[in-house]
């Protein structure tokens, strides 16, 4: 068991319409005595495709303890279903930029000789380069030319940030831009305050942000503990204000480090309130 985002269904919301099971090609619901369920853990990836399909506003996304999921059992349960769903569920997992995820269940129609469904759309790739849905929290990964073009025209200045979303929360551990990162991790004031901020901090490194005195450290541990455990990571820099509650983010990184049991360098830098690097 470890923590990770799966959907929630609110049973006195839920009227049974089932509107939601046929947008969850992974087939985690069901319809049993009257309300939609979580079937299994197992099939949910926690993406929320069956969210913007419930009339009653009954599903919802947690983070919570749950069991791995598991995209080579979610593609044999698939393939079950056909063709159509089949390429729904390949549609699903490349909208939500998931490459790792996506590998394997082609891999999976490879050992079954299952043509992809895919394999001859253009946009297969697995680079994203277009939105579709809410971009709140959809995973983005962008390229060094991409953001030069769009910036510099503008500013002058080409943005430094290499992925999205960059909330603490909202990044799943398993996402792929993680695996062989440098990681800062960075306290929510910092951007605002320090004008390098991009090209002294930001630059080659994946952002996570968050605020250590408002929100809950503690599940911020957990957080980092499972993305040290299931990416390489080569190094963290935790960037955070001179004042006094943002110090405790410092052992609670240090802490996930020593419960993964893996040897990451960790580089600390503290911003002052006029917007200066200290040393």
């Amino acid at each position: 068991m470890s923590k990770r985002k799966i959907i929630r269904i609110d049973q006195d919301k839920c009227n049974g319409c089932g509107l939601c099971i046929p947008n969850c090609p992974e087939g985690a619901l069901q319809i049993i005595d009257g309300k939609a369920r979580l079937i299994s853990d197992l099939f949910c990836d926690g993406l929320g495709a069956c969210i913007g399909h419930c009339p009653e506003g009954a599903i919802t996304v947690e983070e919570r303890d749950s069991q791995e999921y598991d995209e080579r059992k979610v593609m044999i349960n698939i393939i079950k279903q056909g063709k159509n769903v089949i390429k729904a569920h390949l549609e699903h997992l490349k909208d939500h930029n998931q490459n790792q995820y996506l590998k394997q269940a082609i891999e999976v129609l490879k050992e079954k000789g299952i043509e992809n469904p895919l394999a001859e759309d253009d946009k297969t790739k697995h680079q994203v380069n277009h939105f579709s849905g809410c971009p709140d929290s959809r995973m983005m990964d962008f390229s060094k030319a991409e953001l030069e073009n769009k910036t510099k025209a503008a500013t002058g200045q080409a943005s430094e940030l290499r992925q999205w979303p960059v909330q603490i929360m909202l990044v799943p551990p398993f996402t792929p831009y993680l695996n062989n990162a440098d990681l800062l991790i960075a306290a929510d004031c910092v951007p605002f305050a320090y004008a390098d901020f991009h090209a002294d901090l930001l630059k080659d490194k994946v952002l996570l942000v968050g605020c250590p005195k408002l929100d809950d450290i503690t599940v911020y541990e957990e957080k980092f503990t499972q993305i040290l455990k299931q990416n390489n990571i080569k190094s963290i820099t935790y960037a955070h204000m001179e004042v006094p509650c943002c110090f405790g983010m410092v052992a609670v990184i240090k802490s996930a480090i020593e419960a993964s049991n893996k040897n990451v360098l960790f580089k600390e830098v503290v911003i002052s309130i006029q917007g200066e690097r200290l040393k």
